[in-house]
């Protein structure tokens, strides 16, 4: 079987492990369910509190979006060349049964030998790219999901908030009011942060290009 669908096993393996990044960032965006920030009132009753919805802030942050691409670009890019091993295997597999009875039982011998031990390797080696692309996946991930935490937390903090919530799926709060939602507010200053830092980056592009 994996003599003729290697190459379409690959591509989906790829994709799955794409999805699987971003479906883990997703469901660990949970970890941001509740941020305490330092209470400035420890006795007192009254806490200012808020909420945000953590599955807004993954699908709309850009940053997001952006690592996103730039992990399935990346994987499209490390699976090229076990998809042009797999291609040739698969030619030379087909040349092999058109011309195996022709070419006497000998040749037939020694050609399934040597076609059987590359199909071993292109298995290790695709195995080998499934463990990189899980692992560069959980680095980015943990990476992403611990800068939006610190950002909270400094939010928090900058505002005066006591504790803040969060929702979206697996969420700890059932209900609240609409006036505790600062979503729209952190998204908006994650943006203009990350926005901030994109041109940051541009600009000392360039100015390496002009050394």
């Amino acid at each position: 079987m994996l003599l003729y669908n290697l190459l379409l096993l690959l591509r989906k393996i790829i994709n799955y492990q794409y999805r699987k990044m971003k479906k883990l960032v997703l469901i660990l965006g949970v970890a941001l369910s509740v941020l305490a920030c330092n209470k400035t009132e420890t006795n007192s009753k009254e806490f200012k509190t808020a909420y945000i919805n953590t599955s807004e802030i993954i699908e709309k942050y850009e940053k997001f979006k952006d690592e996103d691409d730039k992990f399935k670009v990346k994987s499209e890019e490390l699976g090229r060349p076990l998809e042009a091993k797999v291609r040739a295997f698969q030619a030379e597999a087909q040349n092999f049964q058109k011309n195996a009875q022709a070419k006497g039982p000998q040749w037939a011998q020694q050609m399934g030998a040597s076609l059987q031990q590359r199909e071993q390797q292109l298995g290790m080696e695709q195995n080998a790219l499934i463990q990189q692309l899980q692992q560069e996946g959980a680095v980015l991930k943990d990476t992403l999901i611990s800068e939006v935490k610190k950002f909270i937390k400094d939010y928090g903090k900058k505002k005066g908030y006591d504790y803040v919530y969060g929702t979206g799926d697996a969420a700890t709060i059932l209900y609240a009011k609409d006036n505790y939602d600062i979503t729209k507010d952190v998204l908006k200053e994650l943006n203009e942060a990350y926005k901030s830092t994109k041109k940051d980056d541009k600009v000392a592009t360039k100015e390496e290009e002009k050394k």
